[in-house]
């Protein structure tokens, strides 16, 4: 399915990025900005569909993932960074198109929150699947809030000390890491006690592939990740109390593009950090003003655009053809 997919290299921000891109040539152009532990690869079923509806379909391997470049620095690895990494692509691969559409998904997702935030001018509109735009607190740094309120097993807390988790992951195995990843759905918070597995599990627990997930698909992602590691990945998550240092200028910013934001009910994002409250009490709403859409998908989990593809294919599809 992929064969037809050109994929190219392109310098722009200081590093090459790697770049997977399907449609016809002056088309309009969306932007699909992935996860974490995903890859462009997470959104093949969209590229094909999109593009096959007169769509040009672009979809990078973010800063310190498979192809792409990845910086030594910790630092080096800010929402700053990465939205300036995505306007130079733009700047390349549509030259000629003063906004694009854009889809993100989990840090892909708050990556597009941020682009719409810094550069309203180059979002024509915006769908965003699984995380919610939380607006920065100028009284909380995120990483003692988090600690707080989950503890130091939590997987973000986990993730902060520089080498402790790969090391971890490397007696795991990088497969067994991803397929433990991909095919999470508790709808509760994440918890990686050390030395036992996902939320406690024994190591050993076999872990079954659902039917949207083949063990190809395991093998491409397996192959970049035991090529790249998870270090680059992981320095997102590094650099939470960075950015909200960084973003202080945008304290109290709204997102002022069209957005239509979907998320299912099995999502951990969903059920933990207030999410649903902040929903239901009309934060998010008063944040994303333009909010022309909220779906909630029943009995789908966090990987959504590839456990049901071509639902999410025509969510975005429906919506970027009424602008």
């Amino acid at each position: 399915m992929a064969s037809s997919i050109e994929h190219r290299t392109i310098n722009v921000n200081g590093i090459n990025i790697h770049v997977a891109i399907k449609g016809p040539e002056n088309a309009p152009v969306i932007l699909f900005i992935h996860g974490f532990p995903q890859l462009w690869y997470s959104w093949r079923h969209q590229i094909e569909a999109l593009s096959s509806l007169g769509y040009r379909a672009v979809a990078p391997d973010l800063r310190g993932y498979g192809d792409t470049d990845a910086p030594a620095e910790v630092t080096s690895y800010t929402v700053l960074h990465v939205v300036g990494d995505l306007i130079g692509l733009l700047d390349v691969v549509a030259p000629n198109q003063e906004s694009v559409f854009v889809v993100g998904h989990d840090w892909g997702a708050l990556m597009a929150w941020h682009l719409a935030l810094f550069r309203p001018d180059r979002v024509k509109a915006l769908v965003n699947l699984s995380v919610l735009f939380n607006p920065r607190n100028p009284s909380r740094k995120v990483i003692a809030t988090l600690k707080a309120v989950y503890g130091d097993d939590y997987y973000i807390i986990r993730f902060q000390e520089p080498g402790e988790i790969e090391a971890e992951f490397a007696e795991i195995g990088t497969e067994k890491v991803l397929k433990e990843f991909l095919t999470y759905r508790t709808p509760a918070p994440l918890f990686l006690p050390k030395g036992q597995g996902f939320n406690g599990k024994p190591l050993d627990t076999p872990v079954v592939l659902p039917s949207w997930l083949s063990e190809e698909d395991v093998k491409y992602y397996t192959s970049k990740y035991e090529q790249k590691g998870f270090t680059g990945g992981l320095n997102y998550y590094r650099n939470l109390d960075r950015n909200w240092e960084l973003t202080a200028p945008w304290t109290g910013a709204q997102i002022k593009v069209p957005v239509k934001f979907i998320v299912g009910d099995q999502d951990l994002t969903y059920n933990s950090l207030g999410a649903k409250d902040h929903i239901a009490k009309g934060g998010f709403k008063r944040d994303v003003p333009f909010l022309h859409d909220l779906v909630v998908m029943e009995g789908v989990g966090h990987f959504i655009n590839e456990e049901k593809p071509e639902e999410i294919s025509k969510h975005i599809y429906d919506f970027f053809q009424k602008l």
